[in-house]
């Protein structure tokens, strides 16, 4: 089985933001950067696979300016085969249907049987790249995954999906198919010390992004922080006396007991 799984590199959501010079994005100066984690669930989902099929190939890709190939060098030494770094140093301005274009244009080739992606990425969070896959590429999508199974007698890949209000879906599907996973799927692995040490002779693949013809179809106006709200009142005391408290503020600060 011949299996691909994409991923992205993105900042430490603990980090300390800056909106950049333009106005348009996040300032990159002073970031830590990991690997997406709706991708981790990808990349461990398909070690699994390849645990139950040892015959199993994991190429793992990833588009993104230098430092990408650390998360790439990651899902190496949590157990893929070999990566591919489309090295894009503008790939952050790029909306979802490029992405998914340069994604496809390195698919379409190579017979992949199953391609992992995260739902979405932690800072664009468009959830679109995958399915965009999907449809260029001609092969069915199922999103938001929360459980995995493969039966190696009949090639039928079953899924449980996540929906609205805490629902699953069941859903069967056979390759060539996209999956894209949901927090939860599973618990990815810490790679070990000599597992780092073998990725080191993996093979790790660097490639200058493609000439893509993408009609412009959306623009990013601005980025801003939301406007900073008054802080919340804390009342301290007896129940009793709190609830006096709270009545008279819930008369003098608002409609509820007018």
């Amino acid at each position: 089985m011949n299996i691909l799984i994409c991923i992205k590199q993105v900042p430490d959501m603990e980090s300390k933001f800056k909106i950049n010079g333009e106005g348009t994005w996040y300032d990159r100066a002073d970031l830590a950067w990991r690997m997406n984690e709706y991708d981790e669930y990808a990349v461990e989902q398909a070690v699994r696979l390849k645990e139950q099929l040892p015959n199993a190939d994991l190429t793992v890709l990833c588009i993104g300016q230098d430092q990408a190939s650390e998360s790439i060098k990651k899902a190496l030494a949590m157990g893929c085969d070999k990566g591919v770094h489309i090295a894009d140093q503008d790939s952050s301005q790029r909306e979802p249907i490029a992405i998914a274009t340069m994604i496809a244009n390195f698919a379409k080739d190579e017979l992949f049987d199953i391609i992992f992606t995260g739902m979405q990425s932690q800072d664009r969070g468009s959830a679109q790249v995958g399915v965009m896959v999907a449809e260029l590429l001609g092969i069915p999508a199922v999103t938001t995954i929360v459980d995995f199974s493969y039966d190696e007698n009949t090639g039928v890949i079953q899924v449980k999906r996540e929906l609205e209000g805490g629902s699953k879906a069941l859903v069967t599907a056979t390759t060539p198919v996209v999956l894209t996973c949901q927090l939860g799927l599973n618990t990815p692995r810490y790679p070990t010390l000599p597992n780092i040490m073998r990725a080191k002779k993996k093979e790790l693949r660097t490639m200058l992004p493609p000439t893509i013809a993408v009609d412009a179809r959306q623009e990013t106006a601005a980025c801003y922080f939301p406007a900073k709200k008054g802080g919340g009142l804390v009342l301290e005391g007896e129940i009793p006396e709190l609830a006096d408290k709270l009545i008279q503020l819930l008369k003098e600060k608002t409609s509820v007991l007018a």
